[in-house]
């Protein structure tokens, strides 16, 4: 399950579905939020994400595709907010679901790295001193 979403991301609901199966006996979760402060240490007050959105849910899905031909997974969840996020604020999810936990924490692992690398998302950075735009994939 891949989302491109504006909504705030429910994480109770995501474990409730991933660990649905009996045959699962590891999950794996990564939980990524909103920092309150840049690489300088400068206070954030918020974020604003942006995304090509058919692109992003089209490379999600490759990504969630790849997954499942390099481990042995039962379920796959990517979940990426967009819009205004406050500080504390989940802005992405990957969650995943296996027999056993080698394979959930590297399915996981890659799942995060390949958002952040080959995902369109930007980010601008809210702050007193006004805002700029931070990076991208």
């Amino acid at each position: 399950m891949i989302s491109i979403t504006h909504s705030p991301i429910d994480v109770s609901i995501i474990l409730e579905n991933i660990n649905d199966d009996k045959s699962i006996g590891a999950t794996s979760l990564f939980l990524g939020s909103v920092r309150g402060h840049t690489e300088k240490k400068s206070p954030v007050h918020a974020i604003y994400y942006e995304a090509y959105r058919e692109m992003a849910e089209r490379i999600l899905s490759e990504i969630e595709e790849e997954a499942f031909s390099l481990w042995k997974i039962t379920k796959f969840v990517a979940i990426h907010r967009i819009g205004y996020l406050n500080v504390n604020d989940i802005s992405v999810v990957v969650a995943v679901s296996s027999a056993h936990r080698k394979e959930s924490l590297e399915a996981c692992k890659y799942g995060i790295e390949n958002i952040k690398s080959r995902v369109p998302i930007w980010k601008k950075e809210i702050s007193q001193s006004g805002s700029s735009w931070i990076g991208g994939f």
